[in-house]
């Protein structure tokens, strides 16, 4: 599996109900696509949560076949039309827990973090997966923990109902969801 993300960031007067709308209206489209496992349509306003306005879609596919059959497609090809070429950050995913149930989700958090040198990868990834353990038990709707080996980075990604309490000064990125994709 690999866990796939670009984000446009818009200005800070942008009217994000633009993007609300747009989500709405196209969301559904990538819902059977062949090899996707999840595609969270996210975004987040520039305030309490965000320090800037975002569109940042999150995916997660079975394979590098399917994620390029979507980035060849006249789909991306009409998101690069509207928002430029974006930076894509790829993970390769340890950990996913993506029950029917996270398509009920409306909120999102992203955790992005260096991996220090000569860290041993075995034990990190025992250590995420008991996080992500206790995140679901916490109330995660869904739950994608990965790595990626070139710049040395981790990403935890939940899905949720609700903002938890016990999580809501996360130093973290907050989205909210306009739709779940989940064939």
């Amino acid at each position: 599996m690999i866990a796939m993300q670009y984000s446009f960031t818009l200005p800070a007067d942008y009217d994000m109900a633009i993007i609300r709308q747009r989500i709405a209206d196209k969301g559904h489209l990538l819902d059977h696509f062949d090899g996707l496992l999840l595609k969270a349509y996210l975004q987040a306003s520039r305030g309490a949560r965000s320090s800037e306005n975002l569109y940042a879609p999150f995916y997660v596919w079975r394979d590098s076949a399917a994620m390029q059959r979507f980035l060849g497609s006249p789909s991306f090809a009409a998101l690069t039309q509207a928002f430029g070429w974006p930076a894509i950050r790829c993970w390769p995913v340890w950990d996913a827990h993506l029950p029917p149930e996270a398509r009920q989700a409306r909120f999102a958090s992203r955790d992005v973090a260096g991996i220090a040198p000569y860290s041993a990868l075995d034990t990190l990834r025992l250590h995420e997966h008991a996080a992500l353990q206790r995140d679901i038990e916490r109330g995660a709707a869904g739950a994608v923990n990965a790595f990626e080996p070139t710049t040395w980075t981790r990403v935890s990604f939940r899905l949720w109902n609700e903002v938890p309490a016990t999580q809501a000064n996360d130093p973290g990125q907050w989205y909210e969801v306009g739709h779940i994709s989940q064939p």
